[in-house]
């Protein structure tokens, strides 16, 4: 083998990254950013979507109870509520399920950067949702039940949309949205963490 032959295969084990014009070191930051850039457009795209869908169809099946139901005997005559925005607690759990709707897709967003895999993260996600009612129904301790429910993604979340008989309920509607936000904020914290030290 000549020497030609040997500078060239050398060359051509030259790292990609080393022909950029700042150099390898030099590239560790443009990539962190482009990185932390990803993220945010990630977020905002989820939530924008989010926002929407849960916009579109919240307010789409508030309308569809409003022009159906009374014509099947839920009227205020017979002491049913008006299923319309006019209506304080409806209008609370309209805007409350929007706001579930996007805090669901913000908690998945974070378990998708944390496990890397969509499958993976759609199991990881529904666990978390379902875990705590399956237990919930198993278990006989009325203590730990209402503890269970309280710290449930989903269970505690939904007390948001709960319109009658609140006292009832283990958190109020806004402390069981805020349960569901904590879990929202943790993975997307973490997730940001992963990303920003194990991907970037």
């Amino acid at each position: 083998m000549s020497v030609t032959d040997s500078a060239v295969q050398t060359d051509s084990l030259v790292p990609a990254d080393s022909f950029l014009p700042a150099g390898r070191n030099a590239a560790v930051p443009g990539t962190k950013a482009w990185t932390n850039s990803y993220l945010r457009q990630a977020l905002l795209v989820d939530l924008t979507c989010a926002l929407a869908a849960g916009a579109v169809a919240v307010f789409g099946a508030v309308l569809a109870g409003h022009l159906i139901l009374p014509g099947h005997g839920f009227t205020a005559a017979r002491g049913f509520p008006s299923v319309w925005l006019s209506y304080g607690p409806t209008l609370r759990a309209a805007c409350g399920s929007v706001l579930y709707l996007v805090l669901i897709a913000l908690l998945s967003l974070g378990v998708a950067v944390i496990v890397r895999d969509s499958a993976t993260s759609i199991g990881v996600v529904l666990a978390l949702l379902y875990v705590f009612p399956i237990v919930t129904s198993v278990i006989t301790n009325q203590h730990w039940q209402r503890h269970l429910e309280q710290i449930g993604p989903m269970t505690a979340g939904l007390d948001i949309q709960a319109t009658a008989n609140l006292s009832s309920l283990p958190l109020t509607p806004w402390q069981g949205l805020g349960v569901l936000a904590l879990w929202a904020a943790g993975a997307l914290v973490v997730g940001a963490l992963v990303f920003r030290f194990r991907d970037a």
